[in-house]
């Protein structure tokens, strides 16, 4: 038997007027002549973020949904070079301590998936250094939330540069550059165009990390059949405190492979569970559909009445 645990990203469709990811670009901030006035109207914003982001985890314990993944645009211009040296955490301390003493009472899987500009294989040293600096206030947003940052942080491989083979070892390269404490709070995930699941297991491998099976991008790039390598997949999380983390979602068409849909189609999400039932006691998956929450709750409807799916509340079922 296998305990399966659905989540959502960052957003919700029920909830009204909760955007976690409110922002303000560098043009209306500079438009602002007086600094300090401007700084304070990112703090603002910024507040707002992290009380709607409190708001969605209230959200998620009312329906009993026990994955959740934050929003990396928390904080607005964190990593702007013109606001170099801004302490953006001091002044969120009140709202990063409501979060985290919700998540004490009511404990909920938490992490981040970083934008596509992250990018630990780059050759290039100013693009490394910001992906660095994203990292770490990724770090002290999760430290500020009283979460442990182990395996939170979700990072494609990046780019292949035209050289596929010298851009993983470029990232072991980068590896060896990366501080000890970032490292343990970054986990891969396969792509849906260059960097496959068979090359993810080759970093994951070599280096101790663990690896998020994308579904969907393996069905759009791979070189063979996943459950060969599900056991290896499976294996990358060993010494992880956490379940093993998959990603479900739904290409948009046949022509738009690639692209996700609104919702998950739950025939294709079967496919996946009946390769991988009983092979670990727990997989927490994440739902990356156009629909957010509004699709996780569609696919508890399509998949109630399969008798192999046994509900143990509103989001959590066991495959017998």
């Amino acid at each position: 038997m296998t305990l399966v645990k659905l989540g959502y990203v960052a957003m919700s469709m029920n909830l009204q007027n909760a955007s976690p990811s409110q922002t303000m670009t560098y043009k209306q901030f500079a438009g602002i002549k007086d600094r300090e006035a401007a700084i304070n109207k990112l703090e603002r914003i910024a507040r707002s973020n992290l009380q709607n982001c409190l708001r969605l985890l209230k959200h998620n314990v009312l329906n009993e949904i026990h994955f959740f993944r934050f929003s990396s645009k928390l904080i607005p211009l964190a990593n702007h070079p013109e606001l170099k040296g801004w302490d953006f955490i001091s002044p969120l301390k009140n709202e990063l301590h409501e979060i985290k003493d919700y998540l004490g009472l009511h404990p909920l899987r938490v992490g981040f998936h970083p934008d596509h500009f992250v990018l630990l294989n780059s050759s290039d040293v100013d693009v490394l250094k910001n992906t660095l600096k994203t990292l770490k206030m990724h770090e002290a947003l999760l430290k500020g939330m009283g979460i442990d940052p182990t395996h939170r942080c979700v990072l494609h491989v990046g780019g292949a540069y035209e050289d596929k083979e010298k851009a993983l070892e470029q990232f072991i390269h980068n590896w060896g550059l990366t501080p000890a404490s970032l490292q343990r709070m970054v986990i891969l995930e396969n792509d849906d165009a260059v960097f496959s699941a068979a090359d993810a297991l080759y970093l994951c491998e070599k280096m101790g990390i663990p690896l998020v099976f994308d579904y969907h991008h393996h069905l759009a790039n791979h070189e063979r059949d996943w459950l060969l390598d599900w056991e290896r997949v499976v294996g990358t999380w060993s010494q992880s405190p956490l379940p093993v983390k998959m990603h479900i979602s739904s290409p948009r068409s046949q022509e738009e492979f690639r692209a996700h849909a609104d919702f998950i189609n739950p025939d294709m999400f079967l496919d996946f569970l009946h390769g991988i039932k009983g092979t670990v006691e727990e997989i927490d998956c994440m739902i990356e559909a156009k629909k957010k929450d509004h699709a996780l709750f569609k696919l508890v409807e399509d998949l109630r009445g399969h008798k192999e799916i046994q509900w143990v509340d509103k989001s959590s079922f066991i495959l017998q």
